[in-house]
């Protein structure tokens, strides 16, 4: 059984990790002119790979709650 919100999250940090290693690939072969935005990128992609690693963290403690009070 695959729980919604953890297969969501895992996707956003997966898709954050993506974004995160084309944007350094980008930075290391373009020119400095493009540095500002990279940056940019890269700061947005760690953002959401952190937001994501939050809402699985919350729904495994949820999870643990809910097991917890039906033992």
């Amino acid at each position: 059984m695959t729980i919604p919100p953890l297969s969501i999250a895992a996707a956003g940090m997966q898709s954050g990790a993506n974004r995160f290693e084309a944007s350094a690939r980008r930075t290391a072969s373009g020119s400095l002119d493009d540095l500002a935005v990279e940056s940019v990128e890269q700061i947005r992609a760690k953002t959401d790979f952190a937001a994501n690693a939050a809402v699985a963290r919350t729904a495994d403690d949820m999870m643990g709650t809910l097991l917890d009070v039906l033992a």
